[in-house]
């Protein structure tokens, strides 16, 4: 079983992804590689669109998180799939205008957000600000006064939901760098000052509560907190809050031990809720955005390596290394995030080797996964990791000077190189 619907052996005895054979591509590519299946992207963009529109009557906006994964091509195909981006940076922002995206269909988001952005977001008239603090707004205020706009908002709101993930991605919790406190009164008076504001529009609210959530029950809540939210703010403010953003956090599966739910399950969930609590407190329904990140990229994307070295300590433990390691994937020394390996030319084998898999970086915790199953490994095996599509290339970096690899996308049978590998040359195209 793969973690992926995406993967397969072929009659070579080969992974491949999106039909297309893994050793082929390392051949060809060279390796540490990026491959993405560009057909499931779209159905997973689809799939929350389409939930959207059948469960909520199409009155929202799903958005893509770009910070999982983020390129002009990407992009691209976000905006052909009809869906708008979340954006947390000049970078990304850069990014989604150089391939000609809608600005009307971003949210910018950020928790110290600096005046050189939010100046380029006014001027390329980005549709909603997601708002962290009144420092905030009380700049944005002043900077769109200068420019002579006023500015669409949503505050972001920490709604004191504990969603059970691991402890550096809960971001709704009360103790968060994020948002406003509803439970303190912060959130009711960063609306307070937004109404009083001349230059600022307040639209609605925003929340995150975490990432790779399995549970619904978090975010049906989280609806309801909102949704009590907004009608508080129709009593005391007299001022009806439209839209309401619910970020995003659906988990995947990395492993067989994750049991994901249904994406389209999420918003059947959530849309019953929100729309019998309106009816309750008598708020008007709400404009729904949803924030998929993660659960676009993270299940079409592999990463390819070269197995190099094999050290066998019979005391310890049996290290397979590899061309890559931190650099590309930083996310089992951050997270120990768990994945699933297989030796690409020897998929059809069984995993009957338990190793630990060693990344080329000088630190001792460079390692990509710890006591895993594998086919025997041997020198110049192509090992593939599943499911590294979302926080990967996005958190990818040149210690040790390393080179970030390419990108490859697969469709129909067919391969393109969508982020060139970097060269030594870029490695000091900075330097002075």
């Amino acid at each position: 079983m793969f973690v992926s619907s995406n993967l397969s052996i072929n009659e070579k005895g080969n992974l491949a992804i999106g039909g297309v054979d893994t050793v082929d591509l390392a051949k060809q590519y060279g390796t540490p590689l990026y491959v993405f299946d560009e057909d499931l992207i779209r159905t997973h963009c689809r799939q929350f669109k389409n939930s959207m529109d059948k469960y909520y009557g199409g009155e929202g906006l799903v958005c893509y998180a770009s910070k999982a994964f983020c390129c002009k091509e990407m992009l691209r195909i976000v905006n052909d799939e009809n869906c708008g981006a979340d954006v947390v940076s000049i970078g990304e922002l850069y990014t989604a205008m150089s391939v000609n995206f809608p600005a009307e269909k971003i949210c910018y988001h950020g928790n110290n957000k600096t005046p050189e952005e939010l100046e380029l977001a006014l001027d390329y008239g980005v549709g909603r600000i997601v708002v962290d603090n009144e420092i905030e707004l009380e700049l944005l205020n002043k900077i769109a006064g200068e420019k002579g706009k006023k500015v669409n908002v949503l505050l972001r709101i920490t709604p004191g939901i504990d969603a059970h993930t691991h402890d550096f991605i809960k971001t709704g919790k009360i103790d968060s760098k994020f948002g406003m406190t509803i439970e303190f009164g912060t959130a009711m008076n960063g609306v307070k000052k937004a109404l009083s504001l001349e230059n600022i529009v307040l639209e609605g609210i925003h929340c995150h509560i975490g990432s790779q959530i399995f549970q619904i029950d978090p975010f049906e809540h989280a609806g309801e907190v909102m949704l009590t939210f907004i009608s508080d703010v129709k009593k005391e403010c007299g001022y009806e809050l439209k839209t309401m953003n619910l970020g995003g956090g659906f988990g995947i599966m990395y492993t067989e031990e994750d049991s994901p739910v249904a994406y389209d399950l999420y918003m059947k969930k959530v849309s019953d809720v929100v729309k019998a609590k309106a009816q309750e407190l008598g708020v008007n329904l709400p404009y729904i955005i949803i924030e998929p990140g993660r659960s676009v990229v993270a299940p079409a994307g592999i990463t390819l390596y070269t197995v190099g070295g094999i050290k066998d300590i019979p005391t310890a433990r049996k290290y397979v290394s590899v061309d890559g390691g931190m650099t590309d994937n930083i996310r089992y020394a951050l997270y120990q995030s768990k994945y699933d390996f297989i030796i690409a030319n020897k998929a059809n084998q069984p995993k009957d080797d338990n190793v630990t898999i060693a990344g080329r970086c000088c630190e001792s915790g460079d390692l990509l996964g710890e006591n895993v199953p594998l086919q025997k490994a041997e020198v110049s095996d192509i090992l593939a990791v599943c499911a590294t599509g979302a926080y990967n290339y996005s958190m990818s970096n040149n210690y040790n000077r390393v080179r970030k690899p390419a990108v490859v996308m697969v469709k129909d049978g067919n391969s393109r190189v969508v982020v060139r590998r970097e060269t030594v040359e870029d490695i000091i195209r900075c330097d002075i």
